[in-house]
């Protein structure tokens, strides 16, 4: 499993994207922040909740220079069925990956062997592909994409300030830390 401040494997894998099936290589992402939310399965109950509200906050992803990734262990034709028939998965603008063999999965330290399915969790990484943040949890709870982007931007802030730190709960306009002084004003 992938560590934070280690490089996150390069794949070659299928997506389905804007109605078409393509290779993503992570190559293609070089320079950009990625945010990669692996779930268990389509057609499921929690996976389009989480899903959608990525759909919803995706612009503000890319405004930061975000891109999300999808992951599950489900083939692309499974994803285009799912987007084909839930209008929750419709809205989905983002690189649906699919990852049968579960290689990706097994490579991030998501992959449950004896279902064949991937844990529910999140990794953000920087636009080198280091990674900054991950959270991993039961599949039976339900992720804040909210929360998601808060990291995300967290992550992009301490890397454009070099020496400052985000206090808990921190959000952009919120004072920040220096670490060995106290609060350091609004940035």
């Amino acid at each position: 499993m992938v560590k934070i401040g280690e490089k996150i494997p390069k794949f070659a894998l299928e997506a389905f994207q804007n109605e078409a099936v393509k290779k993503i290589k992570s190559a293609d992402f070089k320079g950009k922040w990625l945010v990669l939310l692996f779930y268990p399965a389509d057609f499921t109950f929690i996976c389009p909740t989480e899903l959608e509200e990525a759909a919803r906050h995706y612009p503000q992803f890319k405004k930061l220079g975000a891109e999300i990734l999808s992951i599950s262990t489900d083939t692309v034709f499974t994803h285009k069925a799912w987007h084909d028939n839930s209008p929750a998965i419709r809205k989905i603008k983002f690189p649906m990956i699919a990852d049968p063999a579960g290689k990706l999965c097994r490579d991030m330290g998501t992959y449950v062997e004896n279902e064949g399915l991937s844990l529910r969790a999140t990794f953000i990484a920087d636009p080198k592909g280091i990674l900054k943040a991950y959270e991993m949890h039961d599949n039976s709870i339900g992720r804040s994409i909210k929360e998601i982007l808060r990291k995300l931007q967290a992550a992009k802030f301490t890397s454009e300030h070099s020496g400052l730190v985000c206090p808990a709960s921190w959000e952009p306009g919120d004072k920040t830390l220096k670490p060995g002084l106290k609060l350091v004003g609004k940035i």
